[in-house]
């Protein structure tokens, strides 16, 4: 009959680590096995907005195009509360106060930021009927975002 093996009651009877090191490893462990909640975007319309993705591609006028694209559950046609004239400042706000401290990341030649707020995940390029989706594009210049639309 084979015995079932324990584990020890105390990490520092398995791992060379004690003391303050085991505080520290326990909490690193702890983090690692548990996925962090998106973290919510403060806006001006006041809806809950967490980043889903970015990516990169060729910007129709030419340079790097940087797109952000974040969940806005309350844009959702059916049952959603957040009308486009009210999103349309927060796309805005988005572009300038988190997309553009964050290009220095992507490159010097960045041509196009575009913004997008969606109700659900949304593949990139992939249609979805029910899903709503919100895009705007910008132009990076003196430091701020300049509206171009599509």
């Amino acid at each position: 009959m084979n015995a079932i093996p324990t584990i020890p009651a105390s990490p520092c009877l398995a791992l060379p680590l004690c003391g303050a090191g085991r505080s520290s490893l326990a909490l690193a462990l702890v983090l690692a096995a548990t996925p962090l909640a998106a973290q919510v975007i403060e806006v001006p319309s006041g809806q809950p907005v967490t980043l889903f993705d970015t990516s990169t591609g060729e910007a129709e006028a030419g340079g790097l195009a940087v797109r952000f694209r974040f969940l806005a559950p309350q844009i959702a046609r059916e049952g959603g509360t957040m009308p486009f004239e009210l999103a349309a400042g927060d796309i805005e706000f988005l572009c300038n106060s988190y997309a553009l401290p964050r290009l220095p990341g992507f490159g010097p030649d960045i041509g196009e930021i575009v913004i997008t707020l969606m109700d659900r995940p949304v593949p990139f390029g992939q249609p979805d009927p029910e899903a709503t989706q919100f895009f705007e594009a910008f132009r990076p210049e003196d430091g701020a975002c300049v509206w171009e639309g599509f």
